[in-house]
């Protein structure tokens, strides 16, 4: 059995990307860029007005009350045709061009119109309003670093690049094998007294989504090797990652492991001195990586994040030690003395710091639902009182 920073330190050695790929802009939303985005034009491509208004000349108006002919107007998309006329001022609108030989825009609240003239009563100072070519950035500038998960603000910045296909990483695919006699599908009529509703499979394919990756296969299995073996096959064929939930124990019926035996099972490690999620291991079959998780609930979603997500992450183009960004926050509340194994209690965010869920039983799905934070305790932690404080994890 192996420590938590030891574990750490084999994922992130195997977390290496799984190769690139180009997409449409339009379907790069959550893909990890393979090479930077740079500007493909200056933005804005000419001066353009900031605000509604009128363009002119500051000599124009250098002896107030003035008032111009409006020579036309400048629309965004639509610009006036030629330079500014001597004596003249322009209609414009924001993000309209700007015409040449005009200083700057006045706002049209300083503006009195009266037909095809434009009253200035003072001479214009302060803020031109008016938005220089290249100000937000010039062609060949590096609006978004190669690495980085593109959200919605790196869309506006690739659109904006006037990139129409991106090179990413390509995202890993993942299989999920739920195993275990007493698991009944959620929304089984008739639900027997002794089953369970599956719920592991539903949170490790949200968290696998969220890190990154694609979900190709759910399946949920008994506790029948052959069957089992069959299902490991089918999974190892179609995905980079397998997660297997359950039957990581010494049962007579905990086959996790031994239904990958056939495929050449290649064990990373096989335990980890934690709670809750010690049974949590990780090996290789069949050119597949394998993430065996516990069968509870809480157990499983714990180890999924601690080990699962860096993984993905890792796999499709992100650095894995980003996933395990530990910070400090205040305890409310006050904790106990640990024991000799580390443990990542589910929290919630609380008053402006951490206070720990009241039930922290590993099959405890009502106070995982309401956390949103593993707080980290190293083994043999004296007791923390209330204002301590404690490393967190967002969960």
């Amino acid at each position: 059995m192996i420590t938590f920073d030891e574990a750490a330190v084999l994922i992130a050695g195997i977390a290496r990307p799984l190769g690139t790929e180009t997409v449409a802009l339009c379907e790069a939303r959550g893909r990890v860029l393979a090479t930077p985005v740079l500007a493909g034009r200056a933005s804005p491509s000419s001066a353009v007005s900031a605000m509604d208004g009128y363009a002119v000349r500051d000599a124009d108006l250098a002896l107030t009350p003035a008032s111009l002919p409006v020579a036309g107007e400048s629309f965004a998309g639509a610009g006036f045709a030629g330079p500014l006329p001597e004596r003249g001022c322009i209609r414009i609108f924001t993000g309209a061009p700007v015409p040449n030989g005009a200083d700057r825009v006045v706002i049209q609240e300083e503006v009195r119109r009266e037909g095809d003239l434009a009253g200035f009563d003072h001479a214009p100072c302060g803020r031109r309003h008016i938005r220089p070519s290249g100000s937000d950035f010039q062609a060949g500038d590096l609006l978004v670093p190669s690495g980085r998960r593109l959200n919605a603000q790196r869309m506006v910045a690739a659109a904006a690049a006037n990139l129409a296909i991106l090179d990413v990483y390509r995202r890993p695919t993942v299989a999920i094998l739920a195993t275990g006699d007493e698991l009944a599908a959620p929304g089984t009529p008739g639900l027997r007294p002794d089953a369970i509703p599956e719920s592991v499979s539903f949170g490790v394919a949200a968290l696998a989504e969220d890190w990154g990756a694609e979900v190709v296969s759910r399946r949920l299995c008994g506790d029948d090797l052959s069957n089992l073996g069959a299902a490991a096959a089918l999974a190892v064929a179609e995905a980079d990652v397998v997660v297997v939930t359950g039957g990581a124990s010494v049962g007579e019926r905990d086959f996790a492991r031994e239904m990958f035996s056939p495929l050449g099972l290649d064990l990373l490690f096989s335990k980890v001195a934690i709670k809750p999620g010690k049974p949590v291991w990780v090996g290789r079959a069949g050119g597949a990586i394998i993430v065996g998780l516990p069968g509870n609930p809480t157990s499983a979603l714990v180890t999924a994040r601690l080990f699962l997500a860096p993984l993905l992450a890792g796999l499709g183009g992100r650095n894995p030690r980003k996933a395990w960004a530990w910070r400090s926050m205040t305890l409310v509340g006050s904790m106990d003395h640990e024991g000799n194994r580390e443990t990542f209690h589910r929290a919630r965010t609380d008053q402006g710091g951490v206070s720990l869920m009241d039930d922290q039983d590993s099959s405890a799905q009502r106070a995982l639902a309401a956390s949103d934070l593993l707080v980290r305790r190293r083994p043999g932690a004296p007791a923390a009182p209330s204002g301590d404080r404690v490393e967190v994890l967002d969960l």
